[in-house]
């Protein structure tokens, strides 16, 4: 017997909403090189390149603005944690770049089922 996924709404709405700011990076001129970029010290959802600028992104989407915006749900022990993540991207992909910074992309899911999204650049 195949194996039971429960897939719950709220990861579902977290990939949509990763995909849409994807979509939204592309499309402001950002080159996308990694998603969901795991190591043992955790996760980037998004590592993306700004011309020689590498920026690793943080997606937080929302269905409502009930627990404050995404954006806000990010710490700066969290902003502390992507950088070194972002260290260890470059470190294991051998490349280079001249800065590095991390980028906060709050996305609220709306009413008719598109998104918002808030780009927070260089927070961390």
């Amino acid at each position: 017997m195949p194996e039971v996924v429960d897939v719950h709404p709220k990861d579902v709405l977290g990939r949509r909403g990763e995909q849409a700011a994807a979509e939204y990076l592309a499309r402001a001129g950002f080159q996308i090189l990694d998603r969901n970029y795991r190591c043992a010290q955790g996760e980037l959802d998004i590592v993306a390149a700004e011309r020689r600028i590498l920026v690793a992104c943080e997606v937080k989407t929302r269905s409502g603005l009930g627990y404050g915006t995404p954006a806000e749900a990010v710490t700066r022990r969290k902003l502390i944690r992507l950088r070194h993540l972002a260290v260890h991207w470059v470190q294991a992909h051998g490349l280079a770049f001249d800065a590095l910074r991390v980028d906060v992309l709050g996305v609220l899911s709306t009413a008719g089922g598109e998104f918002e999204i808030d780009h927070l650049r260089g927070v961390g």
